[in-house]
């Protein structure tokens, strides 16, 4: 294959809801956190390049009724797919060699996206907001004893908090014209399922609600590359 151009889709990604995508503890302090976010080495919130491409991943699998990246994941003799079988997904996200001989490159390239933290600090720091963390606060959990209606194993889960902003970047590589707008298609459908659904742990109870704003799709051609190094407006809008 050869590489036409590139796309670039970028934007913001606002927090609608506390955010919850898991690190580790550096640190086991009684009374402590006990699940805490995934931050930079400087202390900042991010959602990692990996987590987003996952969750866009699977937002598609599930409308296409595919339960595995490849075939070792699924049960053929009940009528399961893999992401190879169904239309587009192998071809976006790119699958490695299984036992058939199949292998796809990824086509979608997914940055971190990191916290905006001039607007944290307008919407939080500057304005009063008292939170547990610099940039984060924690949610006190438990489950609830449905025998004696009491309160059982509390534990306090590390939040960002709902209205922060992360700014993202997701690059295409394009190498065939005539599948690349099906491709955008099938990207910006995984995004807005998203959307409608959630990123990071809990979602169930109302973590990870996010909206993407602001997204624009630009491309660089190879000559570009070797001019002027900027990029062009590409015609799709999300």
């Amino acid at each position: 294959m050869k590489l036409i151009s590139k796309i670039f889709i970028t934007g913001n990604i606002i927090a609608e809801t506390g955010l919850h995508i898991g690190g580790s503890k550096s640190s086991l302090d009684i009374g402590g956190v006990d699940l805490n976010v995934i931050k930079t080495p400087d202390g900042v919130p991010y959602i990692p390049g990996s987590s987003l491409k996952g969750k866009l991943r699977s937002m598609l699998a599930r409308v296409k009724g595919s339960v595995g990246v490849d075939a070792k994941d699924v049960e053929k003799e009940k009528g399961e797919k893999c992401d190879l079988e169904v239309e587009h997904i192998a071809d976006i996200f790119g699958s490695s060699n299984d036992e058939t001989g199949k292998g796809k490159i990824t086509r979608l390239y997914v940055r971190d996206a990191f916290l905006d933290l001039e607007k944290f600090e307008q919407q939080f720091t500057d304005a009063g907001v008292e939170m547990d963390f610099d940039y984060s606060d924690v949610k006190w959990e438990n489950r609830i004893n449905r025998k004696t209606g009491t309160a059982e194993m509390p534990r306090q889960i590390e939040r960002v908090p709902a209205g922060a902003v992360f700014h993202f970047e997701m690059m295409y590589d394009n190498f065939d014209k005539e599948v690349t707008t099906d491709h955008l298609f099938e990207i910006r459908l995984a995004m807005r399922l998203l959307e409608a659904d959630y990123i990071g742990g809990h979602g169930s109870r109302g973590y990870g609600k996010i909206k993407f704003d602001n997204v624009t799709f630009e491309e660089k051609d190879i000559p570009t590359f070797k001019g002027d190094n900027l990029k062009k407006p590409y015609p799709f809008t999300f």
